[in-house]
């Protein structure tokens, strides 16, 4: 029994996160297509840094918010299925929650955007300082990869709050609550939905 209501909430999860993917990759891919494509003036002169066409004022910003966003509405979203018993992953009751999910969203935005800068300055260097790019292909390029960071975000800050879940009691442990044997490390979690817990 204890299994498959692991694997029922395992299945809640997984339809859960592929819910809210829909609603972050469609609106990012969208706007941040259409967006970029109508505001350069023109099309075939669109420069990484300079002048007022310059693709960093667009990629920039999403590279920091987009990640930093997704990831906070995630967590905050998952945490709170979680304490209402309806997913797979539990967490202990001191878990300072919060801290964790800003910490998350600050590291993810962070490295995302530093290592989009670092890119766009390789590119820099690499082509002559005027060079011109096709704003149709940039903007298709931002929409795309609006589209990665929505997948990677939705997904990775799941990956690492698995790492805090707490683990479920094992099958001959399940059997030894029956007899009236259960082992001193383990109790019985309070509420009768969720898994047996490990104490601190």
């Amino acid at each position: 029994m204890l299994t498959t209501a692991i694997k029922k909430k395992e299945i809640t999860l997984k339809r859960f996160l592929r819910k809210n993917l829909l609603y972050y990759i469609i609106p990012n891919v969208v706007f941040n297509t259409i967006i970029p494509y109508f505001s350069f003036t023109d099309l075939n002169a669109v420069h990484l840094f300079a002048g007022e066409q310059n693709l960093a004022r667009f990629i920039l910003p999403m590279a920091f918010f987009l990640p930093f966003i997704i990831t906070f509405d995630i967590l905050k979203k998952t945490i709170t299925l979680s304490e209402k018993g309806h997913s797979e992953i539990v967490l202990s009751e001191g878990a300072k929650k919060k801290k964790f999910i800003f910490q998350m969203a600050g590291i993810n935005g962070f490295c995302t955007v530093s290592f989009v800068f670092a890119l766009m300055l390789g590119l820099h260097f690499g082509f002559p300082e005027w060079y011109d790019y096709n704003g149709t292909v940039l903007s298709v390029l931002l929409g795309l990869t609006a589209g990665i960071f929505s997948v990677l975000f939705t997904y990775l800050p799941i990956k690492k709050l698995k790492k805090h879940h707490l683990p479920y009691l094992k099958e001959e442990h399940v059997n030894q609550i029956k007899e009236g044997q259960l082992p001193d490390q383990y109790k019985e979690d309070q509420h009768a939905s969720r898994p047996l817990l490990l104490k601190d």
